[in-house]
């Protein structure tokens, strides 16, 4: 049984650890945002009048960009609010009360 604080604790088997830049959701977050970003710049220095045409007036490069680095905090806020705890001793081979 971990204890979750500050992501760093002890298990009654040995020490935990937060999972860091290894949680996939770390990954996850990070292409949400590249893409995102990627995105947002097209939208706003890309778009021409014959682009805003074909979508019926809406920037959609804009608003998906803004949605994908939304979704991309939302997943570094999941977390940091719910990190993955790792017990350490146990990943390396321990035995487990």
């Amino acid at each position: 049984m971990s204890i979750s604080g500050s992501g760093q604790g002890t298990t009654r088997a040995g020490r935990a650890r937060r999972a860091g830049a290894f949680d996939i959701r770390i990954v996850i977050a990070a292409l949400f945002g590249i893409f995102g970003l990627i995105l947002t710049g097209m939208g706003l220095f890309g778009t021409s009048d014959a682009d805003l045409q074909k979508s019926d007036g809406i920037n959609i490069n804009l608003w998906t960009g803004i949605g994908l680095l939304l979704v991309a905090v939302l997943f570094v806020l999941w977390n940091r609010l719910r990190p993955i705890i790792v017990d350490t001793e146990a990943a390396a081979g321990g035995e487990r009360d």
